[in-house]
């Protein structure tokens, strides 16, 4: 089934009978994007479960939200939809706006990675008719790429990362008033992110993480997870195909030693993984790489 099946806010975009879906693509990574028109609607968003990053292509003046009715968009306003929230949109006259979805997966890596935080106590905070520049310029150089063009989907997707990593560093905060209980301390969160990526290409059991925290395997799975995001075997799983990608990225090797490097069984293991997560084979990846 594909994501975008998933995504709350794409399918009520994609309910009404007023917007004009002109593409979407997933871009893997737990990414998605989408290219809308709307006129003369209103939509509601009802606590999705992924995050949305907004772009106004053209038009949005004759919108507002409900309850803010005196604020209203303009072409390059953003609007930051988290996870959980819920919103009512009034859209007066004709809007052409860009969306990139984001699962809470992708959103706790970055979270984990750029700020070296736990992704619970951290919030992205809801905004409505944002002028930032930068992102916009982003959003700009993601509607003008074909998404359906492997070369332009790795252009499509690092964009889409430089998004969300700018939206970490200036839309998220600390939750208020969050009481965190349980999970791992800071050094041994910093211990085992040293640990995995320095052994990725060797047989890594729960036991073996687990004893470097001297916790039950039990145990240290629900701390994990609460510290993470995500259980230990995605996660590592997302640091194999990482490195993967950075292998492919600067390095010759064959396919296969990629594979043997990343601590996959073989080649094809590898290339069913990193097509599933990343929407392209590792040979179609490299190839793209070498075109741009």
């Amino acid at each position: 089934m594909s994501q975008l099946e998933h995504l709350q806010v794409f399918q009520s975009m994609y309910s009404s009978p007023h917007t004009r879906l002109h593409r979407s693509a997933e871009l893997g990574d737990g990414l998605a994007a989408a290219e809308w028109s709307n006129r003369h609607d209103a939509r509601d968003y009802q606590a999705p479960s992924h995050h949305t990053l907004s772009c106004y292509l053209a038009g949005g003046t004759g919108t507002f939200r409900r309850e803010r009715p005196h604020s209203r968009g303009a072409s390059d306003k953003l609007c930051v939809l988290p996870a959980g929230h819920q919103s009512a949109w009034v859209i007066n006259g004709e809007i052409q706006l860009a969306h990139l979805y984001i699962s809470q997966e992708q959103f706790a890596l970055a979270a984990v990675h750029l700020l070296d935080r736990e992704p619970r106590e951290l919030e992205l905070r809801e905004g409505t008719f944002l002028d930032d520049a930068q992102q916009a310029q982003r959003f700009r150089q993601l509607s003008q790429l074909d998404w359906a063009e492997p070369a332009d989907r790795l252009l499509s997707s690092t964009l889409a990362h430089g998004l969300i990593n700018h939206a970490l560093l200036s839309q998220v905060s600390r939750r208020e008033g969050l009481r965190v209980t349980g999970g791992l301390a800071p050094s041994q969160r910093r211990q085992l992110r040293e640990f995995i990526q320095a052994n990725l290409s060797e047989p890594l059991s729960l036991a073996q993480l687990a004893g470097l925290c001297a916790l039950s395997e039990y145990h240290f799975a629900r701390m994990f997870q609460l510290s993470f995001g995500l259980p230990p075997h995605r996660y590592v799983q997302a640091q194999r195909l990482r490195h993967g990608q950075q292998l492919l990225h600067h390095s010759n090797l064959p396919l296969t030693e990629v594979a043997l490097n990343c601590g996959f069984a073989s080649a094809s293991h590898f290339n069913n993984r990193f097509r599933q997560a990343f929407k392209a084979t590792p040979g179609q990846y490299r190839a793209a790489l070498q075109r741009r």
